[in-house]
């Protein structure tokens, strides 16, 4: 099988590394490439989304799954499909809209794979009423170390370990997902603005409830009595009585209609040091202010809803050059505190974060390694080459860690493995079940070796 050595990184486009590049086409492929890795082992990888080095492995093997993108079985009256892990979620949505389904978390790039999807457990705006992506997985396939291929259903260890695994229990071959009922292709939405943190944390809390999804866009770069300032969205799929009368009488079905700002092969001239905490601060006061200080019942897009960015190629090189960090972390209720100092400490340091993430969790699901917990998750984009920025968020961890809290693995390239324990109290169990299956260490990533996993 032809193997490419490439220079990969994360989404955030820091620290290139070399791998051998491996992209199998058939399961007896996938199961040959593991077995003959090397040396230095081999991690799956999907479309690449991960910011960090969660899908990297420097010296080793990456496997391209993205070549096994069957869909087996699509259950059009029960909401069940049945899938190869390299499906994207953005051919899934294609192929489910106009039957009536969705897929039953959508994050904030529909360019993910399903493998991608369970290895990271990836969460949505609708994680405080649905959780996260592995609830929704019946069951999968998983190719372990000994190249055995196991049927692993929930409510199992080996479930736990892999939804959240970040790929170190083995590589996912197959997935059947439960669905999203929906009735139209559009969203009826919501948008309200909030004065300061406590407006916009107090209207994320009397108001989420109500919504499936729920999302607030919190302005960084304000400080002040504006500390935290930013606009509240949420929104359900929209009721086909919602549609305008026209539309409802013309009963075509759903359809997944994604704008493209630009086209894929538009060159992309962003000049390094474009995000400064100028331009951001500039972008930040145009976009509270033309933001409705409270609208109802708008009409919109399911792409322009979840992907508002997903139209414009590449869009990761807007941090110019030097790539970008993704910081996200979640702390849990009762400590909004600990939301307001880290908020008022970036607010002070004028990191010029594009874009800025507020949410509330709901319940947490039981993936090991997964990131949710019931409480506040805040997400960050930062420039990586700004001055200080290490020993800075070094420090924001330790106040996260102190609140109880935990980072996104799925995002992290940084973290100390000294705080991993306190962040993630099933870890001791994962590295136990991971030296069990995979005495080898086969299956290694550059985030496993940086924090023991």
């Amino acid at each position: 099988m032809p193997a490419d050595t490439v220079s990969a990184t994360g989404w955030g486009r820091t620290a290139p590394i070399a791998a051998r590049l491996i992209r199998p086409r058939t399961y007896e492929e996938a199961a040959a490439a593991v077995r003959d890795c090397g040396a230095r082992g081999g991690i799956p990888r999907g479309l690449g989304r991960a910011h960090g080095d969660a899908a990297r492995n420097a010296g080793g093997a990456v496997f391209d799954m993205t070549g096994l993108d069957r869909v087996h079985v699509i259950d059009a009256s029960g909401g069940i499909v049945l899938c190869d892990a390299g499906v994207r979620l953005h051919r899934l949505m294609d192929l489910l809209l106009p039957l009536g389904w969705f897929v039953p978390v959508a994050p904030g790039t529909r360019y993910v794979t399903v493998g991608g999807a369970i290895g990271a457990d990836i969460h949505g705006r609708n994680q405080h009423v649905s959780g996260s992506f592995s609830r929704h997985v019946l069951s999968l396939e998983l190719l372990t170390a000994d190249g055995e291929v196991r049927t692993v259903r929930r409510g199992t260890p080996l479930f736990d370990a892999t939804t959240g695994g970040m790929g170190l229990t083995g590589v996912i071959l197959t997935a059947t997902v439960q669905l999203q009922p929906v009735e139209t292709s559009l969203m009826s939405v919501d948008t309200e603005r909030a004065r300061d943190l406590d407006d916009l944390m107090a209207r994320l809390t009397a108001t989420d409830h109500r919504y499936r999804y729920s999302v607030a866009w919190i302005d960084l770069m304000a400080r002040g009595t504006a500390t935290g300032r930013g606009v509240l969205t949420s929104g359900d799929h929209a009721p086909l009585e919602a549609l305008p009368r026209t539309a409802r009488r013309r009963r075509q079905p759903p359809a997944f209609r994604p704008a493209r700002l630009l086209p894929a092969s538009a060159p992309v001239f962003l000049p390094e040091g474009l995000l400064s905490g100028t331009t951001v601060g500039l972008f930040n006061e145009l976009r509270y202010r033309t933001a409705p200080r409270a609208r109802t019942g708008e009409l919109q897009s399911i792409s322009g809803f979840f992907h508002p960015l997903g139209g414009v190629p590449h869009w990761n090189r807007i941090h110019g050059g030097g790539g970008c960090v993704q910081y996200q972390f979640v702390v849990g209720r009762g400590q909004e505190d600990a939301v307001r100092r880290i908020v008022r400490r970036v607010s002070e340091r004028r990191c010029p974060s594009f874009p800025a993430v507020l949410k509330r969790f709901g319940d947490a699901d039981p993936g090991w390694l997964s990131f949710p917990v019931p409480g506040w998750t805040l997400a960050l984009d930062i420039p990586a080459g700004l001055p200080g920025l290490g020993a800075f968020l070094d420090e924001l961890d330790e106040e996260v860690a102190t609140a109880g809290g935990r980072v996104c693995l799925a995002k992290d390239s940084r973290l100390r493995p000294d705080l991993l324990t306190a962040m993630y109290p099933r870890l001791d169990d994962f590295r136990a079940l991971r030296a069990e299956l995979d005495p080898r260490g086969v299956f290694t990533s550059d985030l496993s070796r940086r924090l023991a996993l």
